[in-house]
């Protein structure tokens, strides 16, 4: 059954999770999932990342809370979850001594599909490991073994598919190579939910980011309004001459001195009514202050997660 359109695929709602150690990796969170969208689990290491999707795979139990797969519960309806679901984990593990034929084939049957070869060949031929079918995983690079693991995970034709740091330990190139594989897989009608830390990888392929910290959801937000509501503006003036100091003057301002005092940097709110900045132009003007070029700049998502950690520390 497809999701109904104005529904949402996955629903989370107030799920927290404590182990027996008494350490509780997730608190209260709710999060309503999109069909056919990227979602980015952004945060640093130990945030609850991988215990949240752990939970919406049902390879963790909750402590509070429950997640619906379009309606259906993941614990009461296990099975008919968990075949919707397709989960790349961050540990490489995969029988060394088998062919990625065999084993990408193997796991299909796991979740009690048919033999398909040619499911499985269109899957290998898009992560480009068709010239590798009949090579041993022990012979594989690092990067074409994580391809593996990615094909394992659609080998049953999943719908939704959890990437758990997708890109860790990858080189760059190979990196690039797998935000295409992800797009593709959302243009073929997938929802790719993935976690990571490197903060351009939700940048680059995500339609929305969740940042998550010390096992709270501090905020989700389409990529692109994240980044209108929470990221600061600044003006860069190259001067004319070096100051030593910011002059009292021009105290009220939020400036900064840059480049030995060859440049004074003004941050302000990109949304305010007011700027500011016609006011700061006329006060530099009457303290004798000229430039001679100037250029404004916005936060990148990099700047806006770091204020939001440090915001809900």
């Amino acid at each position: 059954m497809m999701p109904d359109a104005t529904e949402p695929l996955i629903t989370i709602d107030g799920l927290s999770k404590t182990y027996a150690s008494g350490f509780e990796a997730l608190k209260d969170v709710s999060l309503e999932i999109e069909a056919r969208e990227i979602l980015a689990l952004l945060g640093p290491n130990g945030a609850g990342k991988t215990t949240l999707i752990s939970i919406i795979c049902g390879l963790v139990n909750p402590s509070a809370g429950t997640v619906t797969v379009d309606g259906d519960d993941i614990i009461r309806d296990y099975r008919r979850t968990r075949a919707r679901i397709g989960l790349v984990p961050q540990e490489l593990t995969t029988e060394a001594f088998e062919t990625v034929w065999h084993t990408v084939s193997f796991s299909r049957g796991l979740f009690g599909k048919p033999a398909d070869p040619a499911h499985i060949e269109r899957v290998l031929k898009d992560l480009s490991l068709w010239d590798k079918k009949d090579n041993k995983i022990i012979t594989l690079s690092g990067g074409m073994k994580r391809r593996v693991m990615i094909a394992k995970a659609l080998s049953h034709e999943p719908e939704i598919l959890f990437l758990d740091e997708p890109t860790a330990g990858v080189d760059v190139e190979l990196r690039k190579d797998m935000w295409a594989t992800v797009r593709g897989l959302r243009d073929a009608g997938v929802t790719v939910i993935l976690t990571t830390h490197y903060i351009e990888e939700a940048e680059e392929i995500a339609d929305r980011v969740g940042v998550i910290n010390k096992g709270e959801l501090i905020v989700v937000e389409e990529k692109t309004e994240l980044m209108r509501k929470l990221g600061q503006k600044r003006l860069r003036l190259e001067l004319l001459e070096p100051l030593g100091s910011v002059p009292d003057a021009l105290a009220g301002h939020d400036l900064e001195l840059t480049d030995g005092g060859a440049c004074l940097v003004y941050t302000y709110d990109a949304q305010a009514g007011r700027t500011g900045i016609t006011a700061l132009l006329g006060e530099l003007s009457a303290a004798g202050i000229r430039f001679k070029d100037l250029e404004t700049s916005k936060s990148s998502l990099e700047e806006i997660f770091v204020s939001l950690v440090k915001e809900g520390a």
